[in-house]
């Protein structure tokens, strides 16, 4: 006899909470008909459900999240960067505690190497048939990011590569939640020969409408933001457990029939944020207009709390992450959150005077303002005018750290933000020594900073 095994992906949904109520129908229904057909079921998803820039995962800490995917009957997920990079570690802890499914994930540890309690290196379902599905996973290697947080993170191909021979030996079919990306997902199917059958992929926001074989290897993978779902379809010989069929597809979320709350549901989330952060943080004196396109008087002191907080000789940054201004009376943790949603951490550079005349020049480029910037934890319109805190040209032509001409041989600590550490806009920062502040984000540095200026509301 043949099993029917469907397997239902998302991943880098990011909170586009906007989309969700479309797919937990989707799915829902789709889990009814294929019970009721005798069919087996699963979902999984492959990471970044949550995104900090929504403010009822800022609320909740993602805990909201978590209970979506409970909700809606979620049998297995992994994670991704922004669960693993953007909450503290105890918050991390946190995250999963007590969920009704298991998150597959291998490469992660404490510092001492031990595993944290909510994540398992590998778990298997079985069918009605007894067919005994395996499960891998891992997420991307931020090394730096996560040793900052605590963490130790191990190469997530290697592990995987390792992995799956031995977890393979001990089910019919090996599926792999893997937030890495297509081309770590490539490489993974050509290293692991036959033992993985399906590779679920994300990170990359890559789609396959048919899914991508290499070998006997089929990968799937439903891009971002909740555009699509993914289907994985395997028939499975139940006496001998072999994959004898399989087949990919992808689901439009806009072609999908709108539940009654498909308005309403994100609405909800923000009114219910709204509420949990509505508690004034302190009470701001005067007004703080902020502009994307020129300096202002929020950007004077946000660069004054950058530099403090990071005891740095000047700042650079970009006046598109300022989404409004401040004004005058109580500032509460929302309003902090709309005006900067980035989940964007601070960064220290260290740089010789003359990388550090070389970035300045580089920093003037008259198309930056307008870039429509995407991605990097940036999540405005356009990036913005460059800010610069302590770092000018003087008459003569030299350029001023502070009061002092730059020297070419002196070593400064140039206050930024992570996205400009990725060698997007400043390739040098990339190879140069960077100190990551994490977990903190940019709001939080505002918000200490009002707090020490102004006192707690």
């Amino acid at each position: 006899m043949n099993e029917i095994i469907h397997i239902y992906h998302t991943n880098d949904l990011h909170s586009h909470f906007e989309k969700w109520p479309r797919i937990r129908e989707f799915l829902e229904g789709r889990r009814r008909e294929h019970e009721a057909a005798g069919e087996t079921c699963f979902l999984f998803d492959i990471g970044d459900h949550l995104d900090r820039s929504h403010p009822y995962t800022e609320a909740t800490l993602g805990r909201g999240n978590t209970e979506i995917l409970e909700e809606a009957g979620f049998d297995a997920v992994t994670i991704g960067n922004n669960e693993g990079i953007t909450l503290a570690q105890p918050d991390l802890d946190r995250l999963y505690a007590g969920a009704a499914f298991p998150v597959v994930l291998g490469n992660l540890m404490y510092e001492d190497g031990s595993v944290p309690g909510w994540a398992s290196a590998e778990a298997f379902l079985t069918t009605a048939s007894g067919v005994r599905i395996g499960l891998i996973g891992a997420t991307a290697d931020f090394t730096s990011s996560y040793e900052s947080l605590g963490w130790r993170v191990a190469k997530p191909g290697t592990w995987l590569a390792d992995a799956a021979p031995e977890v393979k030996r001990q089910c019919d079919v090996l599926v792999c939640l893997s937030h890495m990306g297509s081309t770590a997902d490539d490489r993974l199917a050509e290293e692991a020969g036959d033992a993985v059958d399906v590779i679920l992929g994300a990170h990359t926001h890559h789609v396959y409408p048919e899914g991508r074989r290499i070998g006997k290897t089929l990968i799937g993978a439903a891009g971002k933001w909740g555009q699509y779902v993914g289907e994985v379809t395997l028939t499975v010989d139940t006496g001998t457990g072999e994959v004898i069929g399989s087949s990919a597809t992808v689901y439009d979320t806009d072609t999908l029939v709108p539940p009654a709350d498909d308005r309403s549901f994100d609405a909800g989330l923000r009114k219910e944020a709204a509420v949990l952060m509505g508690d004034p943080v302190f009470v701001n004196p005067s007004p703080l207009p902020g502009s994307w396109d020129h300096p202002s008087p929020l950007s004077k002191f946000f660069s004054d709390a950058l530099r403090i907080h990071t005891n740095a000789d000047c700042a650079m940054y970009n006046a598109g992450i300022f989404l409004g201004g401040l004004g005058e009376g109580g500032v509460s943790g929302m309003d902090l959150h709309e005006l900067m949603p980035h989940p964007i951490n601070p960064c220290i550079v260290l740089l010789n005077g003359t990388e550090l005349e070389e970035a300045y020049e580089l920093s003037l480029d008259p198309e930056w303002p307008e870039i429509r910037l995407r991605g990097l934890g940036f999540r405005g319109k356009v990036m913005g005018t460059m800010i610069h805190h302590r770092l000018c040209r003087a008459e003569d032509g030299r350029l001023m750290v502070g009061d002092r001409p730059v020297e070419p041989h002196a070593i400064y600590r140039l206050a930024t933000l992570d996205l400009f550490t990725y060698g997007f806009f400043f390739p040098a920062f990339k190879q140069l020594p960077k100190e990551y502040y994490m977990p903190e984000f940019i709001r939080d540095v505002l918000r200490e900073h009002a707090v020490r200026m102004f006192g707690r509301s």
